[in-house]
């Protein structure tokens, strides 16, 4: 008697979902809604994927892989006047391959001794804010962010009157040759832009890693993040103004970290 009233109730439910679902105002609330996150919400429900489901979770999965394995290449990603504009240049990770960077995390964390010579000699030394690229986990990514977001910054982080340093991608780069780069340049602030690790939403999502005054010892504990920047996420012009906005309040406050949060009020609703 107990069950069949449950089964009931459930079935009441279900046909009361299935009414809403088909109201104008709920399919008008459920587009509104999609724009707003690539996650995958208001799924049909059942005892295993729809066909078109499984497809997608498919097609997103072999996305995600070959984000991962796709490698970086400085001047076949991106437009040379681009590349020639911002005087970009590249250097290599301790890692020699895309096998090594992914099975030895601490080779990307370093500098190869001819990345780290070429860039004392290519760059300034102590500028205000140092821009570096870094493939990371999704080289698409990079390619598809950067163009966009880089050109943003520059003129943010320069109209607040600072001295951007000469920028550079780093192939095979793991966050924490944030130190290493800090110790051979000595920026107030560093920005690394490097290619999340792709999930089944988006393999072409951007992170945007800052500290102040980065130097061998550094932990995660001592940066920020700004993550989630692709077209349906953190859209270029608000990172480019948040990045911007926190690296006030670094110069300002002398510090990063755990110990430093974003202005809330700065932040889009």
């Amino acid at each position: 008697m107990v069950a069949c009233a449950y089964f009931a109730g459930v079935t009441r439910i279900m046909s009361d979902e299935r009414d809403l679902a088909t109201t104008p105002a709920w399919i008008e609330i459920e587009k509104k809604i999609r724009l707003r996150t690539p996650a995958r919400i208001f799924m049909e429900r059942g005892a295993s994927y729809t066909t078109k489901m499984a497809l997608e979770l498919r097609g997103d999965h072999a996305r995600a892989v070959d984000a991962v394995w796709t490698e970086f290449d400085l001047q076949k990603d991106f437009p040379n006047d681009f590349v020639a504009r911002w005087e970009l240049f590249q250097v290599l990770s301790q890692a020699e391959s895309k096998s090594q960077f992914l099975l030895r995390p601490d080779l990307g964390r370093k500098l190869s001794e001819a990345g780290r010579i070429l860039i004392a000699q290519r760059c300034v030394k102590s500028p205000d804010v140092q821009i570096v690229i870094g493939d990371g986990l999704s080289g698409a990514a990079v390619s598809e962010q950067v163009p966009e977001l880089f050109p943003l910054l520059q003129q943010r982080l320069r109209a607040n009157g600072w001295s951007v340093g000469v920028s550079f991608a780093v192939r095979y780069c793991r966050v924490g040759i944030m130190n290493e780069i800090g110790g051979v340049l000595t920026p107030r602030v560093l920005v690394l832009l490097i290619g999340e690790r792709p999930g089944l939403a988006t393999a072409a999502s951007l992170s945007a890693y800052m500290s102040h005054c980065p130097r061998p010892g550094h932990t995660d504990a001592d940066r920020n993040l700004i993550s989630n920047i692709h077209d349906r996420g953190i859209r270029a012009e608000e990172a480019a103004e948040r990045i911007t906005n926190l690296t006030t309040r670094m110069m300002a406050l002398k510090l990063s970290g755990t110990a430093l949060r974003e202005d809330a009020t700065l932040l889009s609703s």
